[in-house]
């Protein structure tokens, strides 16, 4: 399980460069994110990890992530949160 970690420094984690990310990880995190197992917590970190370029094709579907972990949580957070 990743180390407790604040909700004010988790949303600090989400602001990106570009704000087509922080559209999808801002209200992921506030409504989603503690309902997630273990598991998916810790893929949402190394999530957090990522460049934003790599981020943003993952998610806007340009390119399909070769991590299966963090394309298991790609795919959760944008079936929470409606683009």
């Amino acid at each position: 399980m990743p180390e407790e970690v604040s909700l004010s420094r988790l949303l600090w984690a989400c602001r990106r460069g570009m704000l087509e990310l922080d559209v999808l990880f801002m209200p992921f995190v506030k409504e989603a994110y503690s309902e997630l197992s273990d598991q998916h917590k810790l893929y949402f970190h190394r999530l957090l990890t990522c460049e934003d370029p790599e981020l943003f094709a993952w998610f806007m579907g340009h390119e399909v992530c070769p991590d299966p972990e963090l394309a298991e949580i790609v795919d959760v957070v944008l079936k929470r949160v409606k683009i």
